[in-house]
């Protein structure tokens, strides 16, 4: 009867091990999960989705935004002018940012991150890149030097002929500081068109019949500063945050 018992025994411990075994080597079953609640969280996740959401709708956790709206500070991250429309561009957009020595050196750290391997540290499109495929234009030749900032903001965001577009890759902010930089090396000085543009108080350093805002011809109320687009004081920042503060 012990003899028995012991068989049973050992035959039953086998038959348990070739089920665990059997049961960690399955491709489809990930086994038992201790407490999955400290793992997949109970309330809804907007950016992970584990089983379907009954409460809204497609069953899907993320909602998607109301019709018509645009999420808080990014107003003018798309400026709504068709990509070929530069013209327009030109004449409409403006600077929100003024032309102090900071934002002036963050455009020409932005530029050579960015743009100098085209258009290359002097700003007269030898960079290598520039160099190899040939075409890419000086800032301070021809019609190139008097392009204002609202021109340079929509050329980086949308791209023009073979410059592909980079609006994915600066938000609206380093686009103006960028764009600010490029009215520098439009002076024909390479970097150093930034301590004159400094000095001089602004874009108005620049090719007199070119404004940093606004066509040839117009007059400027404020030459140290750009002008002011009022529909986002922070563009593509957003708001500050107010963790641990009444609203």
């Amino acid at each position: 009867m012990t003899h028995s018992l012991k068989l049973t025994l050992q035959a039953s411990a086998v038959l348990l091990a070739s089920v665990f075994t059997t049961a960690c080597n399955r491709a489809d079953d990930p086994g038992l999960e201790y407490a999955p609640e400290m793992y997949e969280s109970i309330p809804y996740d907007p950016l992970r989705q584990i089983n379907a959401n009954t409460v809204n709708p497609m069953g899907i956790n993320e909602r998607t935004p109301a019709v018509g709206t645009v999420a808080r500070g990014k107003a003018n991250y798309y400026t709504h002018i068709a990509k070929d429309d530069v013209a327009t561009a030109e004449t409409t957009l403006r600077n929100p940012f003024p032309y102090t020595k900071e934002n002036l050196e963050e455009g020409k750290v932005l530029y050579s991150r960015n743009c100098q391997h085209c258009h290359g540290e002097q700003g007269d499109g030898q960079g290598p890149v520039g160099a190899k495929f040939k075409g890419v234009p000086n800032y301070s030749a021809g019609a190139y030097k008097t392009m204002n900032d609202g021109h340079i903001y929509h050329v980086i965001q949308w791209g023009r002929n073979r410059m592909m577009p980079h609006g994915s890759q600066v938000n609206p902010e380093e686009r103006w500081k960028i764009a600010m930089y490029v009215r520098a090396l439009q002076l024909g000085k390479g970097p150093d068109g930034l301590a004159d543009m400094v000095k001089a108080g602004g874009a108005s350093a620049n090719v007199p019949t070119a404004d940093s805002t606004m066509t040839s011809g117009q007059v400027k109320e404020n030459p140290t500063k750009a002008g002011s687009d009022k529909a986002s004081e922070t563009p593509g920042q957003g708001d500050k945050a107010n963790n641990g503060t009444a609203i």
